[in-house]
């Protein structure tokens, strides 16, 4: 239990300070509140982040993903390759637009996409790649890229979690045909809600901005089919605050990873795998638990460390994906997916711990000792 005098560690804690609180009273008080000049300074902002590509705002992190496979031209008969080992976002946007979904396994170490399984996957109806940069790690890019181009696919980056990640010196979200990012709260920046699309083409960015407005640019003057997804100008304020804090905020995230990975000593846990040239940006610093994981998670809870399971049930098992496989007679060979959802545990690593909280984390860990 932690001592009187000591609060639980939360396992994320969204930042909303003076600054945001400024930046949203002065929107409300211009009267210009909804996509007006605020989204359009946040994506040329945005825009410094994946090399220049132009950059879309809409309403959240699936509303990025469904919107750029709309834009991609994506839909029925078609097939995306997608980890299992995600968020159900991940496989829920390739449904909305009426394509299949084809489950590939992960690495166990970095637990993104593995570019053998992906190979494996591709079919003549294969017309898109969808790699998860799980947890701020960014997915083997360079390999999943050269498949993606032997085979002549789509790449649909879900970077929901990988603000300022990269690999080789290129930021995720600059690889493939787009690029997709959250700004929910718990994200390592957020507008309160919001998503960004990422895209080096042209004309695919002005048909995700028709897709986002009701498939107009000039009012009434309609050009396409399309939805309201369009992200509030507070919204864009509060990122726009919230992207001149991400470098620092970053860096403190890496440093208290570090600090974790260095003196986590307990023989059941396995602390979190950094490919070479990559840079994990630490959304969740995650381990994996050798043992029995609900009790360990339990006596972390009890110690007063906050930590949770991202994901307990790989998107294969989920309910709207496991039942129409079994009436097709559909089975998924995922073994990696399957040890990572029941071996994984996220411990807090957000920047505004204290080094007081990172030695109480490291303590509560290693207390589990060799009983896992």
């Amino acid at each position: 239990m932690p001592s009187v005098n000591e609060q639980p560690i939360a396992a994320a804690r969204p930042v909303i300070a003076e600054e945001e609180i400024e930046a949203a009273v002065r929107v409300l008080r211009s009267g210009r509140v909804v996509q007006g000049p605020e989204v359009a300074a946040f994506e040329e902002e945005f825009s410094g982040l994946v090399d220049g590509r132009h950059c879309v705002a809409v309403n959240s992190g699936t509303s990025a993903l469904h919107l750029l496979l709309m834009a991609l031209g994506i839909g029925p008969g078609d097939e995306v390759i997608v980890p299992s080992f995600s968020f159900a976002a991940s496989g829920n946007a390739v449904r909305l637009v009426g394509a299949d979904v084809v489950f590939a396994d992960i690495e166990p170490g970095t637990f993104c996409l593995d570019p053998a399984a992906v190979e494996a996957a591709v079919t003549p109806r294969t017309a898109a790649i969808m790699p998860v940069h799980l947890y701020g790690h960014p997915a083997a890019m360079d390999k999943i890229m050269a498949i993606a181009d032997k085979h002549k696919l789509a790449v649909v980056e879900d970077a929901c979690q990988a603000h300022a990640a990269s690999l080789h010196g290129t930021p995720v979200g600059a690889f493939g045909s787009g690029g997709t990012f959250s700004f929910y709260p718990t994200k390592n920046m957020h507008s309160l809600e919001g998503g960004m699309i990422t895209t080096a083409d042209a004309e695919t960015a002005r048909t995700l901005r028709l897709l986002r407005n009701q498939g107009m640019e000039q009012r009434y003057a309609n050009e396409i089919v399309g939805a309201n997804v369009r992200m509030t100008d507070v919204s864009a304020a509060i990122g726009r605050v919230q992207l001149g804090k991400l470098p620092a905020w970053t860096e403190q995230r890496i440093a208290n990873a570090a600090y974790l990975s260095e003196h986590i000593t307990a023989p059941g846990v396995v602390t979190p795998v950094v490919a070479e040239g990559a840079r994990h940006i630490y959304h969740q610093y995650t381990v994996r638990i050798h043992g029995d994981r609900d009790a360990a998670m339990a006596k972390l809870t009890e110690a007063g460390v906050g930590n949770a399971v991202y994901y307990p049930t790989p998107i294969h098992r989920l309910k709207p994906y496991w039942e129409p496989d079994q009436k097709a007679g559909r089975t998924w060979d995922l073994p990696e997916t399957d040890r990572a959802a029941a071996e994984v545990v996220s411990l807090p690593v957000h920047p505004s711990l204290t080094q007081d909280e990172l030695e109480r984390i490291v303590a509560a860990v290693n207390a589990l000792g060799e009983g896992l």
